[in-house]
């Protein structure tokens, strides 16, 4: 359970993150400063850049912390699970939590064009978390079998280009996130990657 002060931490982390994402949303981006955003939280500068370095992590942070999210819903998915399967409901899951009260991060991201090439749902680290996790679903080594790996990059890859055609989808058109990322999934399930058996389990 989180200490008093942790939660303390987080709440203002949130309402720095919540200030910069309206100021964002109503002004531009490239209009609104640091000292600004920490006036509308309530909080100095110095407390400020205690929490973020840059109001560009402030939009980018959300979607970070995505890949170690979704590395611990893998583990928490059940053994009976086949690979493909259990990878895209740990992402469908973690688009849900995501897409919860993020209105106000997608107005303020799409005043900021020149990040979205930046935006990425994994880091390399949680990427290879993701391999290992995968192929020991397989039963499999990834050193020898490109399969866990293969499937991850499909996998992370469909979802983000779900992700980015809903950042950039006019409201008026707009899909669920959780529904464009849940159709970009279904195409890597497929028996291929079901786990190998014996002799076979470790070669591609």
């Amino acid at each position: 359970m989180s200490s008093l002060r942790d939660r303390q931490r987080a709440q203002i982390r949130a309402d720095i993150s919540f200030a910069a994402f309206r100021l964002f949303a109503t002004h531009g981006f490239d209009n609104v400063t640091t000292e600004q955003i920490a006036a509308a939280a309530g909080v100095s500068a110095s407390t400020f850049f205690r929490y973020t370095a840059t109001k560009e992590d402030l939009l980018l942070d959300p979607v970070r912390r995505g890949g170690d999210a979704i590395a611990t819903l893998l583990e928490q998915r059940p053994n009976a699970e086949s690979p493909d399967v259990a990878l895209v409901r740990a992402i469908e899951a973690r688009t849900g939590v995501f897409q919860e009260n993020q209105s106000d991060w997608r107005a303020a991201m799409l005043t900021a064009p020149t990040l979205l090439e930046k935006l990425s749902l994994i880091a390399p680290e949680d990427k290879s978390r993701l391999v290992k996790l995968t192929a020991a679903r397989m039963r499999t080594d990834p050193g020898r079998d490109t399969r866990p790996a293969l499937l991850v990059h499909l996998a992370l890859a469909a979802a983000d280009f779900a992700f980015q055609q809903w950042v950039l989808t006019s409201d008026d058109d707009q899909l669920s996130l959780q529904l464009l990322v849940s159709e970009a999934l279904e195409v890597v399930v497929h028996p291929r990657w079901k786990a190998r058996r014996g002799r076979d389990a470790g070669s591609r």
